[in-house]
């Protein structure tokens, strides 16, 4: 037992099933665990210290009776190889919590790896909700790491996720996207406020922040999955957009961008949510330059 798991002073008290198996690496009964075809919006978290270790989106069914993840929450597990050598240990790299047991080459998902995790060793916290009073945008300007920065650094922007809108392909993971094959563009989702930024207001960013003029490109990425194009979600932003690119072409530029009803948008992998935050630095494609 290292370390962490015997300090008990910081963490959160455990009944005696719980402590079976998060301390001692019990393992709870196949199929009675609460998370085991739970399909809730969310994060799953550790049950000792209440760290963040799984998204909903990367859960699955791996019909074995216990919950599935094809992924982890970066930097959140450590894998560790049991005593007899046979099986890897999966813990949280917080606290040390014994969660489960990792397998690989068993082609659930095309990650082909799977995290076998205890019910007992998770808490779960549901996605809030944007308040009614929130309006979705969704667009596409080159890679997506560089949209996402200067929209969530906006005043009344409420979040951001980075994916894929456009294609064919449902689920497309971004090995997939980045083939061109998929139809898709790399997208970022923004969830605002009405009454601090406008769906104008955030248009005119997105057309400042890159190149619109450019086809299926943005700087040094090229393909058609980092064309320009904004998938508009009723008629009134369509014709914002198309007022603003009326603008921009009064002004003598070019554009390039599309216009496109929006569809099913498929969250990317965690480690591109939150990019520049996370590595820190600035994009290298998408300069702000003042247009209108």
């Amino acid at each position: 037992m290292d370390a962490k798991s015997q300090d008990k002073s910081k963490y959160k008290p455990l009944t005696a099933d719980e402590e079976r198996v998060i301390v001692h690496k019990g393992t709870e009964q196949a199929f009675t665990g609460i998370y085991n075809e739970h399909k809730q919006d969310g994060t799953y978290n550790c049950k000792r210290c209440g760290e963040a270790l799984y998204k909903s989106g990367d859960k699955f069914d791996g019909h074995c009776g216990w919950p599935s993840f094809d992924d982890e929450i970066p930097d959140a597990i450590v894998r560790k190889l049991d005593a007899d050598g046979r099986r890897t240990e999966i813990l949280c790299s917080n606290c040390g919590a014994h969660l489960g047991h990792i397998f690989e080459g068993e082609q659930f998902t095309e990650k082909n790896i799977r995290h076998c995790v205890n019910s007992i060793s998770l808490t779960f916290e549901a996605v809030k909700m944007p308040s009614e009073n929130y309006d979705t945008a969704y667009f596409a300007s080159g890679c997506f790491w560089g949209t996402q920065y200067h929209f969530q650094k906006q005043e009344g922007v409420i979040s951001t996720e980075v994916g894929f809108m456009g294609g064919h392909r449902d689920k497309p993971s971004y090995e997939q996207v980045c083939t061109g094959n998929t139809g898709h563009a790399e997208t970022t989702k923004v969830v605002f406020d009405p009454n601090k930024i406008s769906f104008e207001e955030l248009t005119k960013l997105f057309f400042e922040i890159h190149d619109q003029s450019q086809l299926n490109r943005q700087g040094p990425d090229i393909g058609t999955q980092y064309r320009s194009a904004i998938f508009y979600c009723s008629e009134k932003e369509k014709k914002t957009a198309e007022n603003l690119i009326e603008q921009l072409k009064k002004n003598g530029y070019k554009v390039a961008t599309e216009l496109k009803p929006a569809a099913t948008f498929w969250k990317a992998e965690n480690y591109h949510q939150d990019y520049y935050k996370n590595k820190g630095g600035s994009p290298y494609c998408h300069i702000y330059q003042k247009k209108f």
